[in-house]
C-alpha cells in the first residue's frame, strides 16, 4: 500500500486500482493518510491465492480472488498492467489462461535486470516460468529478452546462452540446438555461450536458460549479494566511531553499492503475454514494490507485447523464408 501511494507521488499520470479485501484496504489508506487520493481506486476481491496451492488447483478455484480479479481488468481492458506479490505459479496459469499469449510463443517467461560489474544492467531469463524447456521455447525467450533489453537500452543487445563453458562443444542438446537456432538469426546479436560466473562482467546483455536454471542463478546471486552487503555493514557500521570514518573516507563508494541491493531489481516481467505482468517478491520493502510498480509503467509507456509480437513475427518470417 505505501508503495502505491509513493508511486503515485513519482508519476503525476499514474492510477492504480488496489485490488483485495475493501475494507482493509480502506482502513490501511486511512492510515496512511490517503483516504480519497483521486488517481487511486480499489476493487474488492474475496479471497486469495494461497502461496502453497498448486498451479492447476489455483486455475480451478480462481473465481473471486484477487488475483484473478487483477489479471481480468487487464484482460477487459480496464487496467494496462498487474503487478502482484502472490504465488507464480498461480499467477503464470492465470496471465496464460486470461491474457492469452502473443502469436510465436509457447510459453511465458520470467526475466529481470541485474546489475553488471560496470554499473550497467544484464537481463536473465528464464527466472522460474518453466523449470524444463525445448529448444525452440529457448529461442523464443531469446528474441523476447532481446526486444525487452533493446528498450532499455537503446541499442542491439548481445545475447549468450548460459552453459557449462564458452566452447561449443559444451553443454547438453538443448543448449546446442538453441545455439545453432541463434546462429542462424538476423533478428538477435547472440554471442555464444556464458558460464555462470560471466553473469555480471558485461559481455552480455541478456543471457537466456531455462526456469530451473535462471532460479538457482537468481537466488545465489541474491544471496551472494545480501551475504556481501550484510559482512561489510558489520564490518564499517558495528561502531559509531567506525560509520563516521567509513562515510568520511569511503562515502561516494559506499553509495556506489547501493545498486548491488537485490531490492533495487525487484520486478520480474512475464514476458509473452498479451498484456503486462510483473512479478514482485512476496516479501518485498516499499521501495523494491514501488520498484515493480515502475517496471510496469515503463513497459506500458513502450507498449513492450506490442514490439515482442512485430519482432517475434519477423523471427518467423525470417525462419520460414
Amino acid at each position: 500500500m505505501p508503495a502505491s501511494v509513493q508511486a503515485l507521488l513519482h508519476y503525476p499520470s499514474l492510477k492504480i486500482i488496489l485490488v483485495g479485501d475493501n475494507d482493509l484496504i480502506v482502513n490501511q489508506l486511512k492510515q496512511l493518510g490517503q483516504p480519497d487520493h483521486p488517481r487511486l481506486s480499489i476493487v474488492h476481491a474475496d479471497t486469495n491465492i494461497g502461496n502453497d496451492e498448486r498451479p492447476s488447483q489455483a486455475l480451478r478455484n480462481s473465481k473471486g480472488s484477487s488475483m484473478r480479479v487483477a489479471l481480468e481488468l487487464v484482460a477487459d481492458n480496464k487496467a494496462d498492467a498487474c503487478v502482484s506479490a502472490g504465488n507464480t505459479g498461480a499467477l503464470m496459469a492465470l496471465s496464460k489462461y486470461l491474457l492469452k499469449l502473443l502469436p510465436g510463443v509457447d510459453r511465458p517467461a520470467l526475466v529481470s535486470a541485474l546489475p553488471n560489474m560496470y554499473g550497467d544492467a544484464v537481463w536473465l531469463l528464464d527466472l522460474g516460468a518453466n523449470v524444463s524447456v525445448d529448444a525452440d521455447t529457448l529461442f523464443q525467450f531469446a528474441v523476447m529478452g532481446a526486444v525487452i533489453a533493446e528498450e532499455q537500452m537503446e541499442r542491439q543487445p548481445k545475447v549468450a546462452l548460459l552453459n557449462i563453458g564458452e566452447e561449443e562443444i559444451k553443454g547438453n542438446d538443448l543448449v546446442k540446438r538453441c545455439s545453432e537456432m541463434l546462429q542462424q538469426s538476423q533478428s538477435v546479436n547472440y554471442v555464444g555461450y556464458v558460464e555462470g560466473d560471466q553473469l555480471f562482467t558485461g559481455n552480455a546483455d541478456v543471457i537466456v536458460c531455462d526456469g530451473f536454471v535462471g532460479n538457482v542463478s537468481l537466488k545465489t546471486s541474491e544471496g551472494v549479494a545480501r551475504l556481501f552487503l550484510g559482512k561489510l555493514k558489520d564490518a564499517l557500521f558495528s561502531h559509531p566511531i567506525k560509520k563516521l570514518i567509513a562515510k568520511w573516507l569511503f562515502g561516494e563508494q559506499l553509495m556506489a553499492l547501493k545498486h548491488l541491493n537485490p531490492d533495487q531489481y525487484n520486478g520480474a516481467s512475464l514476458l509473452g503475454l498479451r498484456g503486462i505482468v510483473v512479478k514482485s517478491h512476496g516479501g518485498a520493502d516499499v521501495a523494491a514494490f514501488k520498484h515493480a510498480i515502475a517496471e510496469a509503467v515503463h513497459e506500458i509507456e513502450r507498449q513492450l507485447p506490442k514490439k515482442i509480437s512485430d519482432r517475434l513475427e519477423a523471427v518467423l518470417l525470417e525462419r520460414h523464408i
